[in-house]
């Protein structure tokens, strides 16, 4: 396809481009964008092959065939690891007479964390290339294509682009310069900081719990995890998402930007969680036990992640999807965006109708939930 000067292909994967090609686009804030996280999903086989993700980065090259853009993309035949449901589209498609499978899905594969996904240094790229994907879909009999978990100051090129917006909500912790865990609970209410300082202490009894990051993380530990990982997979999702292969190559690759916080019951890991750093931001992914103790998975997944943000001076912590038992401990709901390509007219007019509706029921769920915060009511 062809933009003016520029030419963009859909390439085979972002492992054949060079970790600095790719990276000059995609900049160091996000690690889920990065050539290092993206190449890993690929060489480990937990995209590819039978998963259902098949890569398909759209890439804009100059004259001179240098990189000037990218879009993360794959083709999709299934909607299992998108945290952005749209199985009710691809049900009342289907019952049309439609073909909703396979779509174009530009995001980071499952992973429910904000990020850019216009990948350039050049905003005014963001037109030509999502109007590629348009054709692409067109073209090739594609029913849609959505870019899921867009940071908030990219959400004005897919509208500018006119595809449709969708918001959904995720809990949030916010970093308002606390220079510990003590001063961020003295912004809590009085009965919120005892609850949260009990589970705590219960969480902790009996165990060591250590935060590990770059050459800390050891092959034994991540051999733990992993059978912490699969426990939670095949009760969440039926079959782990990620390969053993992608947390050797992820501890390879980008060691440096993990947090992998475990407990360990007499010298012996039984639970852990997996945060990634960012810029500005710790992102919690995936967490798992072989005990079951009470309050082990805030204290894992939420109160180390506030730890250690405050004492890498991060501005928040993403601690994934859903969940609105984060709201008591401090994680405040925020707007997350995602944007949708539909090519059939009618179908995009029902769509465009639906989340107006939904919209609605959003926000008034922003406000109420809003108003439940632990924070202490000035």
């Amino acid at each position: 396809m062809s933009e003016g000067d520029h030419t963009v292909r859909v390439a085979d994967d972002v492992g054949s481009f060079s970790p600095q090609q790719w990276d000059a686009l995609a900049g160091g804030g996000n690690p889920f964008v990065s050539h290092a996280f993206l190449s890993a999903l690929e060489d480990s086989g937990s995209v590819g092959g039978h998963s259902g993700w098949i890569p398909a980065p759209m890439v804009m090259e100059g004259p001179d065939g240098k990189l000037v853009a990218a879009l993360p993309a794959y083709f999709k035949d299934h909607s299992q690891g998108e945290f952005v449901f749209d199985h009710s589209w691809a049900d009342a498609w289907h019952r049309a007479g439609g073909r909703y499978y396979p779509k174009l899905q530009i995001s980071v594969p499952f992973t429910p964390a904000t990020g850019p996904r216009v990948l350039s240094r050049q905003e005014a790229l963001a037109a030509p290339l999502l109007a590629a994907a348009e054709e692409l879909c067109n073209v090739h009999g594609l029913s849609s294509a959505h870019a899921t978990f867009i940071e908030p100051e990219q959400v004005h090129l897919f509208e500018n682009a006119g595809w449709l917006i969708r918001n959904d909500i995720q809990f949030h912790w916010e970093n308002r310069g606390y220079a510990s865990f003590d001063e961020f609970l003295g912004a809590l209410s009085s009965r919120k900081r005892k609850d949260i300082r009990k589970e705590r202490a219960a969480a902790q009894e009996g165990l060591e719990i250590r935060a590990l990051t770059g050459k800390e993380i050891l092959p034994e530990h991540w051999d733990a995890f992993w059978h912490f990982y699969q426990d939670t997979g095949m009760r969440k999702w039926g079959t782990p998402y990620l390969t053993r292969e992608a947390f050797a190559l992820l501890d390879d690759r980008m060691a440096e930007r993990i947090l992998l916080v475990l407990a360990f019951l007499d010298g012996k890991p039984v639970a852990g969680a997996l945060n990634f750093i960012g810029a500005d931001a710790l992102y919690g992914r995936y967490w798992g036990a072989l005990i079951d103790k009470r309050f082990l998975h805030f204290e894992l997944c939420y109160y180390q992640a506030i730890d250690a943000a405050i004492a890498l001076g991060l501005k928040r912590v993403e601690a994934g999807a859903q969940g609105g038992h984060k709201l008591a401990r401090g994680y405040e709901p925020v707007r997350t965006y995602s944007a949708h390509y539909i090519a059939h007219e009618s179908f995009r007019e029902a769509v465009a109708e639906f989340l107006e509706r939904e919209k609605a029921g959003v926000s008034q769920d922003q406000l109420y939930l809003g108003t439940r915060t632990p924070f202490r009511k000035e």
